[in-house]
């Protein structure tokens, strides 16, 4: 996810419409939720003092404004700097901001379009549905490896392996390869954190840059000699002579290859850490495939994965009586979204057995997760398998989340099971 900035400060917000919360604050960022009820208590639709833009915290409004196309992740499409007052690029990640360039997440159409239809296929259920066996016998590999120990970090044992392998066997890369990928992919995501050091920027450039000295080697191979993968297959397409770039290809490779990973693992995560916290029976809620979906889709609503989600304002516009500048940012709030009361019942309490479930974890409209089948089977087998090998399943120790409030995640899971 890019981290977009607000370009023009706003000044004319009422007091009675502004709420603060240091994302770097540890209270905040280990349990955001308490915030979160404030907002639904009174305003959900704030103007966040920190951040310095408008934020929508209720679930109707974040449902609709990430469908309404009147919104964007990219802003230069319909405007210059000038107009915006945006600075320049940093000279010091041009290689992270290379990666970015191109990136799916980030372009709205037609570039998006053309390259969301040139990956789409590899992503549909039906295809990825065919990859279940290989995750299942991945996720028993995994605990093979760490069921004679008397506690592990789950979070490096399975839950970041398996979808980093998974993603990786997809594009065309080794397995072996995963554990490179997961150290890049994190040293990025370290950009999107609030108040980023220049230390920390200078981190991920150099990351960004290791990250596609690997890739350029990888597609020149596959120019020379193609094969059956995603990488392969992104080279060697053509739509009536409209064939993507080297950089097109690199970017959309690690835009899958972060993505492809990082909201399963905190999902893993954080599910695994609401059931064990919950008091529930494992063994009812994966006593069948439906129910099993049903945990899943109830962890990714509990305690989403990504929690801000940011869009320029593509116009000067009014939303539900809020006047937006053109070039204005607002903020998705899809944790709190999620935690509606206004939408959910009891929604601060884990309950797979709820007959009201949903969540916008994955977004919404053209910037739907384009890995969401692929996430959600990893997930469903992942839980499964777990508390099926290993049902006395129990936290070792207090998790702790991560310093990076938009992804939702653990430092690290210690869990026991003797």
């Amino acid at each position: 996810m890019a981290a977009i900035l607000q370009l023009k400060p706003i000044t004319d917000v009422p007091d009675h419409r502004r709420a603060s919360a240091n994302p770097r604050d540890p209270v905040f960022f280990q349990s955001p939720y308490a915030f979160y009820d404030r907002l639904h208590a009174t305003n959900p639709t704030f103007f966040w003092e920190e951040y310095g833009h408008w934020c929508f915290a209720g679930f109707r409004d974040v449902s609709a404004l990430l469908r309404d196309k009147r919104f964007g992740r990219e802003i230069l499409h319909v405007a210059t700097r000038e107009e915006l007052g945006m600075p320049e690029p940093k000279a010091h990640t041009a290689a992270f901001d290379l990666t970015e360039q191109h990136s799916l997440l980030n372009l709205e159409p037609p570039g998006h379009t053309r390259l969301r239809t040139l990956v789409n296929r590899a992503f549909v259920s039906r295809h990825v549905e065919q990859l279940r066996p290989r995750i299942v016998k991945l996720a028993n590999e995994m605990i093979d490896g760490f069921e004679g120990q008397d506690s592990v970090d789950l979070i490096k044992a399975l839950a970041a392996p398996i979808p980093a392998i998974i993603i990786a066997e997809m594009i065309g890369l080794p397995a072996e390869s995963a554990p490179k990928l997961l150290a890049w992919s994190n040293r990025m995501v370290a950009m999107y954190m609030f108040g980023v050091s220049h230390e920390t920027e200078l981190d991920a450039d150099s990351a960004a840059a290791e990250f596609m000295g690997y890739l350029r080697e990888a597609i020149a191979e596959r120019r020379k000699q193609p094969r059956e993968d995603l990488l392969s297959h992104m080279l060697t397409s053509d739509r009536n002579g409209d064939v993507l770039s080297d950089d097109e290809v690199m970017s959309t490779a690690i835009l899958l290859l972060n993505a492809g990973h990082e909201a399963t693992v905190h999902t893993t995560g954080n599910g695994v850490k609401s059931i064990l916290e919950s008091g529930l029976d494992p063994a009812t809620l994966f006593s069948s495939d439906e129910q099993t979906e049903a945990t899943v889709e109830e962890c990714l609503r509990f305690d989403a994965p990504l929690h801000l989600f940011t869009r320029y304002a593509l116009s000067d516009l009014e939303y539900e009586g809020l006047k937006l500048r053109k070039g204005d940012v607002v903020g998705l709030m899809l944790g709190a979204a999620n935690r509606d009361p206004k939408r959910f019942a009891n929604a601060n309490t884990f309950d797979p057995f709820r007959t009201d479930g949903a969540n916008v974890s994955f977004g919404a409209g053209i910037h739907f997760c384009i890995g969401a089948p692929l996430a959600r089977i990893e997930l469903q087998v992942a839980f499964s398998e777990l508390f099926r090998r290993l049902p006395k399943l129990r936290l070792a120790e207090a998790p702790q989340y991560n310093d990076v409030y938009h992804f939702h995640g653990l430092e690290r899971l210690m869990v026991s099971w003797r």
